[in-house]
């Protein structure tokens, strides 16, 4: 739930969005494919980051106008709709929020809040740290999540540089402002996890499907059963 600034990121003398190379790594518990040659990246499930890609050409836009990816950009990125989808093309902030972890806490991230939006089964907040999820804006006249069929716990098929990983809908944001995932969600992608000075600049869409949900919201493995075959009926759907 992250409000970040121009003034903020300035007095941070870091960048809010920065490409970075890391290797994508699993994460605990959850089952993640092995590339088929070296360089291959992330490949959860079995459809194709190209497959997902073909069907999200044009946009049929669900959005009442546009958001922006951060304060100081102007409002370029539309909320799509698909059979059974919705998906924005944006930039990826990494949020931290949620249980205060070694890597998200009030000394990493300059933004931390303690809690998400969404819990776990157990009442706890997120761990940004360890599950992939996904930020949507607060609802308002823009655009209202909840109306369209996203809920807390949604599966999302995140992707980037031909990779796909699924994830969660776990945490709101700034009612204007779109394109924002977990620390794990980020290095999973191989993208720079740091919640100050990493993210990606742009090439990142997100495919929300619609009356989803993991159970537990805190099982990436679910998520990634239930990514795989809600991919597949929307190949076919759209």
């Amino acid at each position: 739930m992250r409000r970040r600034t121009l003034a903020l990121a300035t007095a941070s003398g870091a960048a809010l969005l920065a490409a970075a190379a890391l290797p994508a790594t699993a994460q605990p518990g959850a089952p993640r494919a092995t590339p088929t040659a070296p360089g291959a990246g992330l490949q959860e499930g079995s459809v194709s980051a190209a497959d997902l890609l073909a069907k999200l050409k044009g946009c049929s836009q669900l959005s009442n106008g546009k958001y922006r990816t951060d304060e100081e950009t102007s409002a370029t990125v539309p909320v799509c709709g698909k059979n059974g989808a919705v998906f924005w093309k944006a930039d990826m902030d990494v949020d931290c929020d949620g249980q205060t972890t070694s890597k998200c806490n009030a000394d990493t991230d300059p933004w931390y809040q303690d809690d998400t939006a969404f819990r776990q089964s157990n009442g706890k907040p997120l761990n940004a740290e360890k599950l992939p999820y996904v930020v949507v804006p607060s609802s308002s006249g823009i655009w209202n999540y909840a109306s369209a069929g996203i809920k807390g716990g949604g599966v999302v098929a995140v992707i980037y540089n031909n990779q796909v990983e699924y994830a969660v809908v776990g945490d709101t944001g700034p009612d204007k402002i779109i394109g924002e995932a977990s620390y794990a969600a980020a290095k999973g992608l191989g993208i720079n996890p740091d919640p100050e000075n990493g993210g990606a600049d742009s090439g990142v869409t997100y495919v929300l499907f619609k009356n989803s949900k993991a159970s537990p919201i805190e099982s990436h493995a679910d998520a990634v059963s239930r990514g795989d075959a809600l991919a597949k009926k929307f190949l076919q759907d759209n």
